[in-house]
C-alpha cells in the first residue's frame, strides 16, 4: 500500500514538474516573440520611412507625420469598437492638460522626419543619442534625480561619438543636422514634460488610470488638427503635386509605415509586459546595431572607415548606457 501511494506521489510530481518546465519554455517564447515584434516594427517603420523621403521624393514631413498617425486612430478606434482594447474617453479637461505634450509629440515626429530626409539612418541613430544626455540633465533638474559616474560616462562617450561622426560624415549636411539636433530637444522634452503631467493627467480620466492605448489615441488624435494647420502653412503647395502620388505601391508603403507606427507601441508593451523595462532599454539599445548597418547597406550609403568607427564606437556606448542604467 505504501509502494503504491509513493508511486502515485512520483507520478503526481512529475506532472507539475512537467507543467512547470511548459510554463518556463512558453514563457520564454513569448519573450523571444514579442522581443523580435518590437525590433523588427520599430527598425522597419525608421527603413520604411527612409524610402518614402528618398525613394519616393517625399517632402513633406508633416504631411507623412499626419497620414500616419490617422492610419493609427483609424487602428485604435476599430480595435476599440471589437472589444480588444479599452481606452479611456477624450474629454475637454483630460485634452486641456494633455494638449502640452502632444505639441512636443508633433515637434518630436516632423523633427525626426526632416532630419531622417538628409542624413542616413546610421547617423541619426547615432545623434539620436544625445537626447539621453538632455533627458539626464533635465531629470536633474526638474525631479532632482541624480545619475552615477557608469551613466555619465557613457553619455560622455555618446556626445564624443556623435561629433565625431558628424566630423568624419563625408555626407555631411548642416540643415539635416540642425533638424536632429532640435529633435534631441523635442524628444528630451517630451519624455520629461509627459512625466511631469501624467499623474494630473490620470486624475482627469474617469477612473483614475490612464493606459498606453489611451495615450496612443490621445496623441495621434490630437495631433490631426494641428498636422492640418502646419500643413496649409508650410506644405499646401508641394505636397499633392508629388508624382509618387501616383503610384499604388507609394499608398501601401505610407500606410504599412502609419500601421507600424502603431505596433511599435502594441509590441512594446507586449515585450515589457514579458520581461522587464531593464531588458528591453538593453534590446532597444542593441537593436540600433543592425539597424544602422540595414541603413547603410539597403540605401547604399558612401562612408568612411573613420565615420564606420564612429558609429560603432556610438552604438557601443548606447549598450554601455542601457547597462549603467540598469545598475543605477
Amino acid at each position: 500500500m505504501g509502494s503504491r501511494i509513493s508511486l502515485v506521489d512520483d507520478v503526481e510530481e512529475g506532472i507539475i514538474e512537467r507543467q512547470a518546465k511548459e510554463r518556463q519554455f512558453r514563457s520564454r517564447n513569448q519573450s523571444v516573440m514579442s522581443g523580435l515584434a518590437y525590433c523588427i516594427s520599430s527598425s522597419s517603420m525608421i527603413l520604411l520611412n527612409k524610402l518614402l523621403l528618398s525613394g519616393y521624393g517625399l517632402t513633406g514631413g508633416i504631411s507623412l507625420m499626419f497620414y500616419q498617425n490617422l492610419i493609427s486612430v483609424i487602428v485604435v478606434y476599430i480595435l476599440k469598437a471589437v472589444g480588444a482594447i479599452t481606452t479611456e474617453p477624450v474629454t475637454w479637461r483630460l485634452v486641456e492638460v494633455w494638449f502640452p505634450v502632444n505639441i512636443l509629440f508633433v515637434s518630436m515626429l516632423v523633427t525626426s522626419t526632416y532630419s531622417l530626409r538628409f542624413l542616413n539612418v546610421a547617423m541619426v541613430t547615432i545623434l539620436k543619442n544625445v537626447t539621453n544626455l538632455i533627458t539626464a540633465v533635465g531629470e536633474m533638474y526638474l525631479f532632482n534625480k541624480h545619475h552615477n559616474k557608469e551613466v555619465w560616462g557613457s553619455l560622455i562617450l555618446m556626445l564624443v561619438s556623435a561629433i565625431s561622426g558628424g566630423i568624419t560624415d563625408i555626407s555631411f549636411h548642416s540643415v539635416g543636422y540642425s533638424w536632429q539636433l532640435l529633435n534631441c530637444f523635442c524628444t528630451s522634452a517630451y519624455s520629461l514634460w509627459l512625466r511631469k503631467v501624467m499623474d494630473l493627467a490620470k486624475q482627469k480620466t474617469s477612473t483614475g488610470n490612464l493606459n498606453e492605448f489611451s495615450m496612443v489615441l490621445l496623441n495621434n488624435l490630437l495631433s490631426l488638427p494641428l498636422g492640418f494647420a502646419l500643413i496649409l502653412v508650410f506644405e499646401k503647395d508641394g505636397i499633392w503635386t508629388l508624382p509618387a502620388l501616383k503610384y499604388p505601391m507609394f499608398w501601401i508603403v505610407i500606410t504599412l509605415s502609419g500601421l507600424l507606427g502603431l505596433a511599435i507601441s502594441f509590441t512594446s508593451m507586449w515585450f515589457l509586459h514579458q520581461t522587464s523595462p531593464t531588458t528591453h532599454s538593453l534590446v532597444g539599445s542593441l537593436n540600433k546595431i543592425p539597424l544602422s548597418l540595414a541603413g547603410i547597406l539597403l540605401f547604399h550609403v558612401k562612408t568612411s572607415g573613420s565615420n564606420l568607427l564612429s558609429i560603432f564606437f556610438g552604438l557601443v556606448a548606447g549598450v554601455i548606457f542601457a547597462r549603467a542604467k540598469m545598475s543605477s
